[in-house]
């Protein structure tokens, strides 16, 4: 077959990160300096974990975490960013997304190593709901600062990785590259097509706690998808399973029968939030949300041994409910 200097070439890019994995799919032209590529996707991620990491006691987010309350707080634009965001949809979704629930996190046992469940603890949660973050969180955009007013532990796990997919894609593109499919941890987001046209083609995850695999596929074209789910990261209490996703009004774990809640998205950082906002929520709640908004999202709900499906936009196709 004859070549030309104007075809695309295929790279498949990947490294580690955040304690996963990042990864690029991407057809680029051949003058396109790959190596370069890859090493700036390493430091866009990389740049996110060290301003937004709970895990990284010297990160942006924990310096914000450690000040006390009304101390003005300098912090980079980027996290900037992505504290307003977070503050934007947790309005939005009347508390449901909440940046503010760290301490939470931690007393469930899904916050840094070495922390584990507190039974003492957990039973104060459950029994004392937090005001919103939206409340305690000040941001002043214009210098670039932030402060508390009140004890605050933040925790960006619901926005972060939606944010560092979209850097990640931001840096693709600044290298002249239309047509890459970019990914954190699950995360998904798609610019252009495939050489010949189509549309790129992503697999929806089947909420398995066992083993990983597809529920679905859907196609993406300058669109991110985003998946929060009950089956990756979980606590077992008295033989039940209950996801990471901490619901503010119960003081621990989202405990509605949904195992996952994907959202279509322009931005991943929007994806990201508003799955974890439609978990919290659950599928009824959840879904009139999602209409209002005007959100493309998969609710999967467990029903006995079965997982119904329950989708809102075209992407997901119309509205209906039946068990897969």
């Amino acid at each position: 077959m004859l070549k030309m200097s104007t075809d695309l070439a295929r790279h498949a890019l990947s490294g580690a990160t955040m304690g996963t994995r990042w990864s690029t799919l991407l057809h680029a032209p051949p003058a396109t300096d790959i190596a370069a590529l890859s090493a700036a996707l390493a430091r866009a991620v990389d740049r996110v974990d060290r301003q937004m990491s709970t895990w990284k006691p010297d990160s942006d987010l924990m310096r914000l975490n450690a000040a006390a309350p009304g101390i003005w707080v300098p912090l980079p634009a980027e996290l900037m960013r992505v504290l307003a965001k977070g503050l934007e949809i947790g309005r939005a979704s009347g508390g449901a997304f909440d940046i503010g629930l760290g301490s939470l996190v931690n007393i469930w046992g899904f916050g840094p190593v070495g922390t584990k469940p507190d039974a003492a603890a957990i039973q104060a949660a459950l029994r004392k709901e937090q005001p919103p973050c939206h409340e305690m969180l000040e941001l002043d955009m214009a210098d670039g600062r932030a402060r508390k007013h009140a004890q605050l532990q933040l925790d960006l796990s619901g926005i972060a990785k939606g944010h560092g997919v979209d850097e990640m894609m931001r840096v693709v593109t600044a290298f002249g590259v239309a047509n890459a499919l970019v990914g954190l941890d699950g995360e998904l987001k798609a610019c252009g097509t495939k050489p010949d046209g189509a549309p790129w083609r992503v697999a929806v995850e089947k909420p398995d706690y066992e083993t990983r695999g597809p529920l679905g596929v859907i196609t993406l074209r300058d669109a991110a998808v985003a998946t929060s789910g009950d089956y990756r990261h979980w606590v077992d209490m008295g033989g039940k399973r209950l996801s990471h996703a901490m619901d503010r009004s119960r003081g621990g774990p989202a405990d509605n029968g949904t195992a996952s809640v994907s959202v279509v998205a322009s931005s991943c950082m929007d994806a990201d939030a508003w799955a974890t906002a439609l978990m919290v929520l659950g599928a009824v709640e959840g879904k009139a949300l999602a209409l209002k908004q005007g959100l493309d999202a998969l609710f999967i709900q467990r029903t006995g041994e079965e997982l119904v499906q329950i989708a809102v936009g075209p992407v997901f196709g119309p509205a209906h409910a039946g068990p897969k």
